[in-house]
């Protein structure tokens, strides 16, 4: 059977020949075989395997956990594909529902409605401000970024808040690729995508300061409800985003 060089892997299954290096060199999915010259070819059971293991990656797993899953003898390729088969049906009932919020929302700020708070908790998720107004008040009612963000807040369309939770959930995705490639906190796309999360807060929320932001990056982690939200997505995830966000403020202000 005919075997592919690693650039022809990359076009097929649209992945950098970086991250194909990256699962070689941790044996998620290694060439069957080198040329003389010892270049990497892979067979089609390596294209499968690695058919498989970018499935389970879009689905949230981590490197290591897909590695666990394949490695199993006790599962074999019809029944990975029937698991994934259910994972994706159920992401694609949760996409549908979220898309027709979404859409209401659209047309709610087309007809200039203000959106109540039960509205905004079909949009925004599981995350309701009005819930947490009181403990806010009491950790930063006394400063000017508090008063700023609620003003900000409160004169938010539909589509505004639409747009603000889309934009943070896709720097959330983002963070999650990431860190599952492997990337240092500390490396350039970590910190680059630290400093877009500080800039979404301050085109949304409040001038966040570096400091500040260092701030931010230790709640996600020692408070258990930031911490979850972001667990959800990898184990590890809120740590790694943490320290991506301190080595960001460290490089814009080093010393401070």
């Amino acid at each position: 059977m005919p075997d592919h060089a690693i650039g022809q892997v990359a076009r097929i299954a649209a992945v950098s020949v970086r991250t194909l290096h990256h699962y070689d060199e941790i044996g998620l999915v290694s060439p069957g075989r080198r040329t003389a010259a010892g270049y990497r070819r892979y067979t089609e059971g390596d294209l499968q395997r690695l058919q498989h293991v970018l499935f389970y990656r879009e689905l949230g797993f981590t490197l290591e956990e897909i590695t666990a899953i394949l490695d199993d003898p006790a599962t074999d390729t019809l029944a990975h594909l029937r698991r994934q088969h259910e994972l994706l049906t159920r992401r694609i009932d949760r996409l549908r529902a979220m898309a027709a919020a979404v859409e209401h929302a659209m047309e709610a700020n087309v007809s200039s409605v203000p959106m109540t708070p039960q509205e905004r908790f079909v949009v925004f998720g599981d995350f309701v401000p009005e819930d947490h107004d009181q403990e806010a008040r009491e950790r930063w009612g006394d400063t000017g970024a508090w008063h700023r963000s609620r003003a900000r807040m409160a004169a938010m369309t539909r589509d505004d808040w639409a747009r603000f939770t889309e934009q943070a959930a896709q720097t959330v995705r983002d963070f999650t690729e990431a860190y599952r490639e492997g990337l240092p906190a500390d490396g350039p796309r970590a910190m680059e995508l630290a400093e877009r999360h500080r800039a979404h807060l301050t085109r949304w929320c409040y001038d966040c300061s570096y400091d500040l932001h260092r701030g931010l990056g230790d709640m996600y982690v020692a408070d258990p409800r930031f911490a979850a939200g972001y667990e959800a997505s990898a184990t590890g995830l809120s740590v790694y985003i943490r320290d991506a966000i301190h080595a960001n403020a460290d490089r814009a202000e080093p010393g401070s």
